[in-house]
């Protein structure tokens, strides 16, 4: 596993999360796949990568290196050699899927990578304000109810001097509470309203939307993937080859806490206001595992972290990780929501049946279009009909449940 390699060499490791981005778009191309092992002007896991272009000999030499590094060594290269033996020959990843545009746009990201000052920060920390408008339509409608009801009283005025007029008998009103009418409108209204929320309540059973449980360390996803830019595989690898995501151990964290134990950044807060004091959890984090910062040893036996888990699917329901990430290639924002900017995480999606069923009559598949250059998932060269059918143009796109992705045996044992 990458995270448990010393600092090895890491040039151009662009991770496992692979998929397909526009090949200009260098800042989410190093997001996604960079940023777990490389800073544009820190050395991390791997050097820093800003001035890369001007220190490596060739272009593509350098493609030549992200697409196969073990070829390149092979070769007798003395430069990549060298940088080899620096960062401890350990292995680095190969990525002949990555085409030299994607390659170049990340450079030319990192060349023109300026350190975000202060106030830069200050201001893309702030979250934009919300406008909210339920005054302005609470206004409104209280304006349209007087309204209406000033027409009712002029209506009903004019009624009266009508019958007046041509001398119709005078009618006693019938009272609000016995008039029949209103009564059966009022009751339907409730019944209506009633039974909306009921069934809503009823829907909602087992579902735990917006479950925000405060844990034993105040782990902040906005400082690590957010700020920090650390891919979320880097930590949560199993979700790449497994059903389950995982919980990192506590060995994960301190591949790089064992180094990095002080805390620099802007200021956390949780949900209720109350700030955070990332130094004190990461002496947490070292209580923990029984790590004694001040001489750089293990003291103590460690003990696991219990953390309290929040996404929980049914036992009767089937889902893999792999698959979705993977093969599908859906980024984890899809279903966790903002990941990157929770400083304490809930469930963003109700995880419902319905839910998964129309994000899958919604989604593409990544199937190879050769017509287009498009490689795709090579799995899916089992449908050729859907392969043929996209390259004459008789369709323009295959979506999950097209493959099978509604039937229930998918998701049910």
């Amino acid at each position: 596993m990458i995270w448990q390699l010393k600092p090895a060499l890491f040039f151009l490791t662009f991770g496992l999360f692979q998929q397909p981005l526009e090949a200009q778009n260098g800042k989410q191309l190093f997001q996604a796949n960079c940023a777990q092992c490389h800073n544009p002007l820190k050395v991390i896991t791997g050097p820093a990568l800003k001035g890369v272009a001007d220190r490596v000999p060739s272009r593509k030499l350098l493609h030549d290196w992200v697409h196969n590094n073990t070829k390149v060594l092979a070769s007798g290269n003395k430069y990549f050699n060298n940088l080899f033996d620096q960062y401890g020959r350990a292995p680095m990843n190969i990525f002949p899927e990555l085409s030299d545009s994607d390659i170049d746009a990340i450079i030319s990201y990192v060349s023109s990578y300026k350190e975000p000052t202060a106030a830069a920060n200050l201001s893309n920390n702030s979250s934009e304000p919300v406008h909210d408008y339920s005054f302005i339509f609470g206004l409104a409608t209280f304006v349209l109810a007087i309204f209406f009801f000033g027409l009712w009283i002029v209506n009903s005025n004019l009624r009266k001097l009508v019958e007046k007029h041509h001398g119709y008998p005078e009618v006693t009103p019938v009272p609000f509470y016995r008039n029949k009418l209103a009564i059966a409108t009022i009751t339907i209204v409730v019944f209506i309203i009633a039974g909306y929320y009921l069934v809503q309540a009823a829907v909602s059973l087992g579902r735990s939307k917006g479950y925000q449980p405060e844990q034993p360390i105040a782990f902040s996803h906005k400082i690590h993937a957010g700020l920090n830019q650390i891919s979320c595989l880097l930590c949560h690898g199993d979700a790449w080859e497994s059903e389950q995501a995982s919980i990192p151990s506590v060995n994960v964290c301190m591949n790089c806490h064992a180094a990095i134990n002080v805390y620099h950044g802007e200021r956390i807060f949780r949900e209720d206001g109350s700030e955070v004091n990332p130094n004190q959890e990461i002496l947490n984090l070292f209580s923990y595992i029984g790590y004694d910062p001040k001489s750089g040893k293990y003291t103590k036996p460690g003990r696991p972290i219990e953390w309290v888990k929040i996404h929980v699917l049914p036992d009767y329901v089937f889902f893999s990780h792999a698959q979705h990430v993977r093969a599908g290639g859906v980024q984890c924002q899809t279903c966790h929501g903002p990941i990157q900017e929770m400083t304490e995480v809930k469930q963003f999606a109700e995880l419902s049946m319905g839910w998964c069923i129309n994000c899958h009559r919604s989604t593409r598949v990544n199937f190879p279009d050769s017509s287009r250059g498009i490689q795709g998932n090579k799995f899916y060269s089992l449908y050729r009909q859907f392969i043929d059918n996209i390259d004459s143009r008789k369709i323009d796109s295959v979506t999950v449940e097209q493959i099978g992705g509604t039937e229930c045996q998918k998701c049910h044992y």
